[in-house]
């Protein structure tokens, strides 16, 4: 297995917070690489992080992490609220409470949110197996009475 930089955790926090957890799509660049895609983007250099990610209620997309013009690092996922959630109200709900628990990522974790969530009568849960170099991860939104809003599944790890 190839080394883990030491500041790449820290890396992908800062980059997570300054695009779609901090600021929605309005992180997205204005001419994505791939057509119909929202593309976000943030820069410390020597690291560039980008998620390219297509659709709304499903989704799915790719987050890679390059270190001197190299990719070095990535993360697909895909997932979205259940197909019987219609109402663009309530997309835009569990889609801002999602926004609030990615705040949350954690340099333990660098990946999606906080292992438990909860606000707005909204309960964010994240199960994680794995480390920065081989990952994969299930996270789900419910409503405090069970019923099930969201789901998404992702996975990556450092290339090589």
């Amino acid at each position: 297995m190839p080394s883990i930089p030491p500041d790449l955790a820290a890396f992908l926090v800062e980059a997570k917070r300054r695009t779609y957890a901090g600021l929605d799509d309005d992180a997205t660049v204005a001419v994505p690489l791939l057509a119909g895609s929202k593309q976000l983007e943030h820069r410390a250099p020597p690291y560039a992080y980008r998620d390219i990610y297509f659709g709304m209620g499903f989704f799915a997309g790719q987050e890679t992490v390059s270190r001197d013009d190299r990719v070095i690092w990535s993360m697909s996922y895909s997932g979205g609220v259940r197909a019987e959630i219609t109402e663009r109200d309530e997309f835009l709900a569990i889609y801002k409470f999602l926004r609030q628990a990615l705040l949350g990522v954690s340099v333990e974790a660098p990946y999606r949110g906080p292992r438990l969530f909860e606000q707005m009568g909204m309960v964010y849960r994240n199960e994680i197996d794995g480390g920065l170099e081989r990952f994969h991860g299930l996270e789900t939104i419910a409503r405090h009475d069970g019923a099930q809003l969201y789901e998404l599944r992702y996975g990556g790890g450092l290339l090589r």
